[in-house]
C-alpha cells in the first residue's frame, strides 16, 4: 500500500450525455462534448491539515450536488484541507439553439391554426422560429457529468498524492539512515565517556575526603568502597545506552510504518515526539563534547523528519 501526501492538484472536466450514451461519459475534448455546447470542469487542490477539511466552491445550479460530492471525497482521502471547485461552461455557439423536427412541426400547426382564423397575420420570422425554439428548449443537465468529472478528479489527486508520498517517503528513509549514523557514532562513546567520568569522580571525592581529613575517623576501605559506589551511581546516570536503544526502536517502527503505507501520518508524529525526547534526555546526559555534538545533529534530523511528515496522510 502506498504512503499518500496531503499535497496534490487535480483536475478533469466532462460534458452532457447524448441521447442513449451513459449520462456523464464524454470528454470535453471529444467531438460529441464539444457538440453538446456545455460542459463542466472539477478542481482539487489539497494541502495537508490534521482531519479532512473539505470546502466545495460550487455554482448556484449545482448546490444539489453537495452531499454527494461530500460522500465521494469522504471516501477517497480521510486527511487533508482540500478544496473543491466545480464551474460549468457554455460554448458561444450554443447559444444559437437546433431547432428540432417535432418542435418545427408543432410550430408549423400552430401557425397554420393562426393564419386560418386571422388571414392578414404575417408568417413567423426566423428569429422568430429561433426565439421560440430557445425558449422551448430545456437546458442541458449537467449534474451527471459533474459527477463523472468529481470522481475523476479524485481519481487523479489519489494519484498525484501517491506520487508525492512517494518522494516523502524517499526523504524520510534518509532522514532515517542518518539518525542510524548518529547513534552508530554515539555508542562506541558511551563506554569510555563512562568510565573516564567514573575515574573524575573518584578522584574529586577523594581530594575533597582529603581536604576534610575524613580518613581520620573513617576507615580508609570504607572511603573507598563509598566512593566506588557513588561514581557507580553516577555513572547510571550519564549513561545514554537505553536512549540509544529506545531510539533505534522507534527508527525500526517509523521504517516499518513506511514500507507498509495507508494511513501513517498520526502514527508517525507520536513516534516523531518520541525520537525528540530521547534525542533531548540525551543531550542532557552527555558528558562529553562529542555525545553533545550528536545529540545536536539528531534534533537536526529529527526536525526535519517532523517536517517532511506533516504531509503526510
Amino acid at each position: 500500500m502506498a504512503v499518500y501526501s496531503m499535497t496534490g492538484y487535480a483536475s478533469a472536466s466532462a460534458g452532457p450525455a447524448a441521447p442513449g450514451d451513459a449520462a456523464g461519459s464524454a470528454q470535453t475534448d471529444t467531438p460529441r462534448a464539444a457538440s453538446a455546447g456545455a460542459s463542466v470542469s472539477v478542481e482539487l487542490r489539497s494541502v495537508n491539515s490534521r482531519f479532512l477539511d473539505l470546502v466545495l466552491r460550487l455554482p448556484d445550479e449545482f448546490r444539489a450536488l453537495e452531499p454527494a460530492l461530500r460522500d465521494l471525497v469522504g471516501a477517497a482521502f480521510k486527511r487533508g484541507k482540500i478544496e473543491l471547485r466545480l464551474n460549468a461552461q457554455v460554448d458561444a455557439g450554443s447559444a444559437w439553439p437546433q431547432p428540432q423536427p417535432d418542435q418545427l412541426s408543432r410550430l408549423a400547426r400552430l401557425e397554420g391554426t393562426v393564419q386560418g382564423w386571422l388571414p392578414k397575420a404575417a408568417p413567423l420570422s426566423v428569429n422568430e422560429i429561433l426565439q421560440w425554439c430557445r425558449t422551448g428548449s430545456a437546458a442541458p443537465k449537467l449534474d451527471e457529468a459533474a459527477l463523472d468529472a468529481a470522481k475523476r478528479c479524485i481519481a487523479g489527486l489519489r494519484e498525484a498524492r501517491a506520487r508525492e508520498g512517494a518522494r516523502l517517503v524517499a526523504i524520510l528513509m534518509e532522514r532515517v539512515a542518518r539518525l542510524r549514523e548518529l547513534a552508530a557514532q554515539a555508542e562506541p562513546l558511551v563506554p569510555a565517556v563512562v568510565q573516564r567520568q567514573q575515574q573524575r569522580f573518584v578522584e574529586r571525592w577523594q581530594e575533597a575526603l582529603a581536604v576534610v581529613d575524613a580518613a581520620a575517623s573513617v576507615p580508609r576501605e570504607a572511603l573507598q568502597e563509598r566512593a566506588i559506589n557513588e561514581a557507580a551511581a553516577f555513572a547510571i546516570r550519564i549513561d545514554v545506552a537505553e536512549e540509544l536503544a529506545r531510539l533505534r526502536a522507534h527508527l525500526d517502527e517509523i521504517e516499518r510504518l513506511l514500507k507498509a503505507g495507508g494511513e501513517a501520518g498520526k502514527r508517525l508524529d507520536f513516534l516523531i515526539q518520541e525520537l525528540l525526547r530521547e534525542a533531548n534526555t540525551l543531550a542532557s546526559k552527555a558528558a562529553s563534547l562529542e555525545l553533545t555534538n550528536i545529540s545536536v545533529e539528531m534534533k537536526v534530523a529529527i526536525e526535519q523528519l517532523r517536517e517532511q511528515v506533516a504531509n503526510i496522510e
